[in-house]
């Protein structure tokens, strides 16, 4: 597989619309990217869903996708695996936000901030593109392997990010085990009250991708990794502490089952909900049933959609899910929600172009340890729903967790986060499985 070297360090963005009060403003399929050079017709553009990354990563690195787009026929797998290090795969994007103020436009949300559903739409094109990068073999005679989101592992939002503010994002590979890759991303914003790096860091993902044989669609070894420096080190020993914790989350599903002390957990969290739908007049007025907290949207994946494999972009997803989700937050506490984190996301089964998507979110569980920050966890569930087939299959799980804007909660004194609780065993069994992932996070988190 072939990657362009050449490409330069930082990626620009730039907007995907043209300017019309531009004295060069043109009206056709090709609009003027950096330096004067024509963009390519939106007909050689990978699958059909662009935004001004998706768009960037394409012209910079057009010769790569191509092999993607027209693969070679029969052509054999790659025949050794090479040991690269994170620098090779290492890729940075900037927005200039405040210089190019059509593509300030594009991202702003109401409150001048940078919206997040677009920029996991962005993580996700990044991330994907340095799993390409780590995988190249530089041979143009082996068929490229398909890569696929398999998860994400975390998304933290550490501080506000700015639309009017330049902000750069950069990520490379981490760690690899036989067939994945953990691909950790980095959100920068520097002010001049910020310019040491540790401050200008406003967010932090992380990705974790798999490689299938693009041909028989079974998993295929991906090439090495080697840490050179003592940072890729250290985010090495991470990474593989973060994988090791996935397997142990998986081993505590399966072992609840079988505790008699989760029937007691059940017990008690089941007992305030009984009430609720048995003597709802003696309910707790600070509580909701968790069913009443329930949003949904259906959507038919048109092409547009598709990323370069035909299949619904990932970032995609995780747009409509955090949309979904930022409204079920604002619908439950009644003031305007604040990001702070995507827990987890899981990629189940890829969407098709056509599959008619059912995405559900209920607001899960809320804490209220510190008064001035209440959480508010939200789940949401991607469904494809085959009528004619009569069926119905997740393909994504979302966990994210919101709090309270401070200037809204600051024009409400009496503002009380409710508490949720589940009316059935299969809904107190889902609060569970998320507390339990969240404790066993935090408590990594003390070790450390």
């Amino acid at each position: 597989m072939e990657f362009n070297s050449s490409s330069p360090r930082t990626i620009p963005v730039v907007s995907t619309f043209a300017n019309p009060f531009d004295n060069n403003y043109d009206d056709t399929n090709s609009l003027t990217g950096v330096n004067g050079q024509t963009r390519k017709p939106i007909a050689l553009w990978p699958g059909m869903y662009h935004s001004p990354v998706t768009y960037a990563l394409w012209e910079t690195r057009s010769k790569t996708f191509e092999r993607f787009l027209d693969p070679p026929k029969d052509a054999p797998p790659q025949s050794e695996l090479l040991t690269k290090t994170p620098k090779q795969s290492r890729t940075s994007i900037l927005y200039s936000f405040s210089s190019d103020h059509i593509l300030r436009e594009q991202y702003r949300d109401p409150w001048n901030e940078v919206r997040i559903g677009k920029l996991l739409e962005d993580l996700d094109a990044l991330a994907g593109t340095i799993s390409v990068k780590h995988c190249c073999d530089d041979d143009n005679t082996t068929r490229p392997l398909l890569l696929v989101t398999a998860s994400v592992d975390k998304i933290v939002l550490k501080k506000p990010i700015s639309v009017d503010i330049d902000l750069k994002i950069v990520g490379s590979a981490v760690w690899v085990g036989w067939s994945s890759i953990d691909i950790q991303l980095e959100v920068l914003q520097s002010t001049k009250e910020t310019s040491d790096t540790s401050d200008s860091v406003a967010l932090i993902a992380n990705f974790i991708f798999v490689a299938r044989d693009s041909m028989t669609g079974k998993a295929a070894p991906v090439n090495r990794l080697s840490s050179e420096t003592e940072q890729e080190k250290l985010l090495f020993e991470e990474a593989e502490a973060r994988s090791k914790l996935r397997k142990k989350k998986k081993k505590v599903e399966e072992k609840k089952e079988f505790e008699n002390g989760e029937v007691n957990r059940l017990e008690a969290l089941l007992a305030e909900g009984r009430i609720f739908c048995d003597m709802p007049a003696l309910a707790d007025r600070d509580s909701i049933l968790l069913r009443d907290t329930h949003l949904e949207n259906s959507l038919i994946c048109q092409p547009q959609q598709r990323n370069i494999h035909g299949r619904i972009f990932g970032g995609f997803l995780m747009h409509r899910a955090f949309e979904l989700a930022f409204s079920t937050a604002y619908a439950f506490a009644g003031l305007v929600p604040y990001f702070l984190e995507v827990d987890h996301v899981d990629f189940l089964r890829p969407v098709d172009v056509g599959d008619f998507l059912r995405i559900k979110s209920c607001v899960l569980y809320t804490e209220h340890e510190d008064s001035e920050k209440p959480l508010i966890n939200i789940e949401v569930v991607a469904h494809v729903t085959r009528p004619e087939l009569r069926s119905s299959e997740v393909s994504n799980t979302f966990y994210f967790t919101f709090t309270v804007r401070r200037e809204a909660k600051a024009m409400n004194n009496g503002f009380r986060i409710r508490k949720v609780v589940p009316a059935t065993e299969e809904e107190a069994r889902r609060v569970l499985k998320r507390m339990d992932a969240d404790s066993l996070e935090s408590n990594k988190g003390k070790s450390k």
